[in-house]
């Protein structure tokens, strides 16, 4: 059976339940990123902040604390990574056990063959492969970070010591971007999850983690304490 004869075999409450969650999930990552907004969220907030972090490093003698800082964030984007790609081999081991997840299903009040059950372990298992790429790309750009970080003259005064350092920022930058994006990556997976019961659990789990995202972005005590002047 081909992948389109097995999408067939979705509702069209299916296929809204799943464009909620891929339209809300692009939304939600716009709407964060964007600089010049009126109330930024966390990560706009600390986007100034690694800009600073970096003109602070031209000044600070030895650069060992930067350098410690950099290579945690980089064990982070390992970690996570890592952790993503047991997650995919677990789905994976799943989708050929499709018969005994919709046993369980069945028990939540889920009714599909195991072919419908095949198709949304396998929306999860793309949910989380974006996720790893992102994190790898991540954990690349913290790399190039490093070494925009490295070349940066040890002399305050010298002409390319804050136009390098800048340059390392918008590598940070770009690096936590890809992170945070890992990440909400991994909820909208988590979300997914639900679509095995039903296209209305579905539904109901994308509006949760989209409340937890922007709850985090712009109502925690974190933003709180970044919007302090």
């Amino acid at each position: 059976m081909s992948l389109l004869d097995r999408l067939l075999h979705l509702s069209p409450l299916d296929a809204f339940a799943v464009f909620l969650l891929l339209a809300g999930w692009q939304a939600f990552g716009f709407w964060i990123e964007r600089e010049g907004a009126r109330k930024p969220s966390v990560t706009v907030l600390m986007m100034a902040e690694r800009r600073a972090w970096m003109v602070q490093m031209v000044t600070r003698q030895p650069r060992i604390f930067d350098a410690t800082i950099l290579s945690t964030l980089r064990q982070a984007t390992s970690f996570f990574a890592s952790t993503v790609v047991l997650a995919i081999g677990g789905v994976l081991a799943l989708i050929g056990n499709a018969e005994q997840i919709g046993g369980v299903a069945e028990e939540l009040g889920a009714h599909a063959t195991p072919v419908i059950y095949q198709v949304k372990l396998g929306f999860v298992a793309l949910l989380l492969t974006e996720s790893f790429l992102k994190f790898v790309w991540s954990n690349r750009l913290f790399g190039y970070c490093a070494v925009v970080m490295a070349a940066v003259p040890n002399d305050p005064d010298d002409p390319e010591a804050l136009p390098r350092a800048a340059r390392a920022a918008e590598l940070n930058i770009r690096a936590a971007w890809n992170f945070n994006r890992g990440l909400r990556a991994i909820y909208v997976a988590l979300a997914a999850l639900a679509w095995l019961i039903g296209p209305l659990p579905l539904i109901l789990a994308s509006v949760v983690v989209f409340w937890v995202i922007w709850a985090r972005e712009y109502r925690s005590q974190t933003h709180a304490i970044l919007s302090q002047r």
